[in-house]
This record gives C-alpha cells, sequence and structure tokens, in this order.
C-alpha cells in the first residue's frame, strides 16, 4: 500500500483494497486488482503505469465516476459506498477538480463562461460566478484572457481555461489526467509549473502521467501494472526499456 508521509489529519484519500472487474464469471476482466493507498492533504502523488494498467480506471474511482467491485474509498472522512446518488453529485461538483488531456470547453462560450460552469451548477449568483471565475483564470495566468473563445486560445491557454475551471469551486482533491499530452513541451511547462505552485499552496494533487518527466513534479509515485500496485523496479521492467 501507498502511504504519502503527512501529518496526523485524515488523508483526503484513503483507499482500501480496491478491485474494479468487468465482465462475469470466467470472462472477468481486473482492471484494478487490490489497489490500496492513502493521500494526505497537500499531497501530490503521480499515478504512472503502462496503457492498460489501470491508471484511468483508478482516477475514474477517485473522482466518484466509477465505483469499486469490491473494497473501499473514503474521501475526506466519509465512506463513498454510503453516499446517496445526489451526494456524490453534489462532491463531484464541490470538492472534486477534473483536468483531462482533453479540454473538454463549449466551444462558443468565453473562457469566463467556461469557468463559471461548476459555479451555475452549484447555484452562485451571477455577481459571485463572474468574481470567482476572474479569479481563477487570475491564479492561471489568463486574467487578460478572459472575453476570449476556446478557437481564439492556443492548447496550452485552453488547458488552463480547464484548470481554471478544475479550480473555481476550491476543490479538496485535483485529478489530472495525462494534462500535457496534446500538448507542446512548452505550453506542458507551464501547466506543470502551474500544478507544482498550486500543489505548493496546499491544493491536494493526483497526476496520472506515463512520462517520467512529467512525474518528477509529484512528490510521491505510485506504479501500476495489470491493475495491480507494484515496486518502481517491477515496473521498469513491464516497461520493457520504453522511454
Amino acid at each position: 500500500m501507498w502511504s504519502g508521509s503527512g501529518t496526523e489529519a485524515p488523508p483526503v484519500v484513503s483507499l482500501r483494497e480496491a478491485w474494479k472487474s468487468y465482465g462475469a464469471g470466467g470472462q472477468a476482466v481486473d482492471a484494478l486488482a487490490g489497489v490500496s493507498l492513502d493521500i494526505p492533504r497537500g499531497g501530490f502523488l503521480a499515478v504512472m503505469g503502462p496503457s492498460g494498467s489501470g491508471k484511468s480506471t483508478l482516477l475514474h474511482i477517485l473522482g466518484l465516476l466509477d465505483v469499486p467491485t469490491r473494497g473501499s474509498y473514503e474521501l475526506n472522512g466519509r465512506l463513498v459506498s454510503s453516499l446517496g446518488e445526489g451526494e456524490l453529485a453534489r462532491i463531484r461538483n464541490a470538492e472534486i477538480g477534473f483536468v483531462f488531456q482533453v479540454f473538454h470547453l463549449l466551444p462558443r462560450a468565453t473562457a469566463q463562461r467556461n469557468v463559471e460552469l461548476p459555479l451555475l451548477y452549484a447555484g452562485i449568483p451571477p455577481k459571485e460566478r463572474e468574481e470567482r471565475a476572474l479569479a481563477a483564470l487570475a491564479s492561471v495566468g489568463l486574467a487578460d484572457r478572459s472575453r476570449h473563445l476556446p478557437n481564439e486560445l492556443s492548447g496550452g491557454q485552453r488547458q488552463r481555461v480547464a484548470m481554471a475551471r478544475a479550480l473555481v469551486n476550491r476543490p479538496s482533491l485535483l485529478l489530472a489526467d495525462e494534462p500535457t499530452g496534446n500538448l507542446d513541451s512548452r505550453s506542458g511547462g507551464e501547466v506543470m509549473e502551474i500544478l507544482s505552485r498550486l500543489n505548493d499552496e496546499g491544493v491536494t494533487v493526483v497526476l496520472v502521467t506515463h512520462d517520467r518527466a512529467i512525474a518528477r513534479a509529484a512528490r510521491e509515485a505510485v506504479f501500476l501494472v495489470d491493475g495491480r500496485s507494484v515496486p518502481r523496479d517491477a515496473y521498469e521492467a513491464a516497461r520493457g526499456g520504453e522511454p
């Protein structure tokens, strides 16, 4: 089990013997096979593994987009399996920020309006929505791009809009799935600098990546092979000499 070195405060994430299986009987496939981890508040964890290792499955479970077939998951001290759909939806919107490889921006909405969306769903009044969206854009260096449409922004800027949207509800957990995968090296570096700064400011970050250079920004790493958490040397062997 991976366990970050935090304070005595309860971890943001506590996952115990989590399995995720698809199919039934002899046809069942285990995307996750008994993964356990704790992530302390303010932690920065990289999840690494080859294609098909279970990285995205793990992230979806942490983000309440999926549930384990068996095992337990506590988020901020609450047992997720005990929560109803309404509460899960509220937590996804209010306590978890998502950043994906694909930006998922509304093409006909300005950067500001895209960032406001989680606040709109949360019922935040218009004036507060505007103030918080502009502050989030400023935090990722896009204060001067709030009125621009996505097609008027570079790939790196669009990813930063997506990051601002993920942060606007001040989540306790930020999940980033290959956030630099569609970016050039310069834009990717800018995105990672922002993630590192946010973590320094206390945001708990889980980063899924296959890139060793990107993973170095994290404080800790967990390695997945065939759905299992393995030591680094087993992970390196599974890569078969890939860069």
